[in-house]
């Protein structure tokens, strides 16, 4: 078991840190495939970007080097963030948030244009949806009495 400069035991983590490792450990290994033949189909036709990149992570989702790369350092940037509640809030919720956009953005552009430069399709869209909506509830519903050493207030509560 883990102990602090004290000789003591810190405990086990705040489950917000611990969804945030799991949420960014899952971007990483995403990242990861997505450069591996045969869990990508397509993997000659991989561009850099664009929506010309045929290539498609498990055969549905449409992948490019840029993708992948977003995805990888996605997961890595989560993983440095979840070592502290504050920054595990912060991957899941701002992550939810960013994610959010990107489906408004997926549903927004013309698929057959330059602004589809990540690239994304209609599996991609559907999946920025829940990713963006689990993020966002996990960071703000794991955290409620995490880290602030008082219970939260009601507004009412306020002066």
């Amino acid at each position: 078991m883990a102990r602090n400069a004290r000789g003591g035991s810190r405990g086990p983590k705040p489950r917000v840190q611990l969804a945030a490792v799991a949420a960014a450990g899952l971007f990483a290994l995403i990242g990861v495939l997505g450069f591996v033949p045969g869990v990508t189909t397509g993997y000659g036709d991989m561009t850099f970007a664009g929506h010309h990149s045929e290539a498609r992570l498990l055969g549905l989702f449409q992948v490019s080097i840029l993708h992948n790369a977003l995805h990888l350092g996605f997961g890595l940037a989560g993983l440095l963030l979840a070592r502290s509640v504050a920054g595990a809030r912060i991957f899941l919720a701002g992550g939810g948030a960013l994610y959010l956009g990107l489906w408004l953005y997926g549903l927004a552009i013309d698929r057959e244009s330059a602004a589809n430069f990540i690239p994304v399709n209609d599996a991609d869209n559907w999946l920025h949806l829940a990713l963006g909506f689990g993020m966002l509830a996990l960071g703000l519903m794991l955290s409620n009495r995490v880290g602030t050493g008082t219970r939260l207030d009601a507004p009412f509560d306020r002066p």
